[in-house]
């Protein structure tokens, strides 16, 4: 198991470069997705509660299956991407 510093190096890697080359703007790319499931189930879901729902997708695989690393780094990237949008700030 990787320790906490490499866990958040993996995050940040992902949410930097692998998962911004792959699906362009984070910030845009949680719009698009609190649009389309606001008008799947009929409520409104900002950027910021996509973060947060995916985190608990990622909770709940972290669950059944807390030794797999993936699930650690991904819920760091969701908090990281979520923190900023509701922030307002930028990563430099």
């Amino acid at each position: 198991m990787p320790s906490r510093s490499e866990i958040l190096d993996a995050a940040r890697q992902a949410v930097t470069v692998d998962r911004a080359a792959t699906h362009g703007d984070a910030e845009r790319n949680f719009a698009h997705i609190a649009r389309v499931w606001s008008a799947r189930i009929g409520v409104t879901i900002t950027p910021e509660q996509v973060c947060i729902l995916m985190d608990d997708v990622k909770s709940a695989r972290a669950w059944g299956n807390p030794k797999h690393a993936d699930n650690w780094v991904d819920k760091c990237g969701y908090a990281a991407c979520g923190g900023e949008i509701a922030t307002g700030g930028a990563d430099g």
